[in-house]
This record gives C-alpha cells, structure tokens and sequence, in this order.
C-alpha cells in the first residue's frame, strides 16, 4: 500500500506541473488588445465556438487526472491517524472545566467623593460672573 501511496503520489506531481504549465501557454479569449474596447464582437458569449485544440484538451485531461489523484492519495495515505482524529482531544484540553457560580461581587459606587484638599483647590464661580 505504501509504493502505491509513493507511486500516485508521484504521478501527481507531475500531473501538477504539467497542469501549470499548459494554462499558462494558453491564450486567454481576448486574444489581443483590440478586444477589450470592443473590437471583439464576432466572438459571442454563447455562439459556436470552433474545435478545441490541443491545450484545451490536455488542461480537460490533467483536471480530471488531477482529480483522480487526488482522492486517490487521500483514500490510500499510509497513516492511520488524521488531523480529525486529533480534533475532539484538542477540544477537550482547549476548553476548562465549568467553574462553580459564585455569587456576584458588589461593584464599587461609580463616583467617589472628593477629598477636602480637591475641594479647596477647584475654582469657585462667583454669582456676578453669569
């Protein structure tokens, strides 16, 4: 089991590679600059769309072989652990044990007075100022 792990796993790579490589060679439908100010009328959004060449047909194949790899190495992956089976054991360490309600403290009042020596020290607004 594990050669085919290695061997699919090889077979994906390079499928990766050559996946890169031809949708970066091919041509984006513009085509050229002309088309983006609307020189590009004859080609319309659903008309017919001629034969597919070469790259097209090769990007179809590497998807799907792409695909095919990738559930294959999931299904074939020598561990027997996996990052869920580590899930629930993490959780547990994660959350702490429910503490015992104990009753709310009393919160001091919002405003305290202020000490003599504040008092004196603030200005005192004279009646005749208003």
């Amino acid at each position: 089991m594990t050669f085919l792990y290695y061997a699919v796993l090889a077979l994906h790579i390079c499928c990766c590679i050559f996946l890169i490589c031809v949708v970066l060679l091919q041509q984006g439908k513009g085509q050229d600059l002309a088309s983006a100010f609307g020189g590009g009328g004859t080609q319309t959004a659903f008309g017919p769309r001629g034969s597919a060449n070469v790259l097209s047909r090769a990007t179809t194949i590497l998807g799907a072989v792409f695909m095919i790899t990738s559930l294959t190495l999931s299904k074939t992956h020598p561990s027997s652990r996996s990052v869920l089976d580590l899930l629930p054991a993490a959780a547990a360490k994660a959350s702490p044990a429910p503490a015992k309600a104990s009753p709310p403290s009393v919160a001091p009042p919002a405003t305290t007075p202020a000490s003599p020596a504040a008092k004196a020290a603030a200005p005192v607004a004279s009646p005749s100022a208003r």
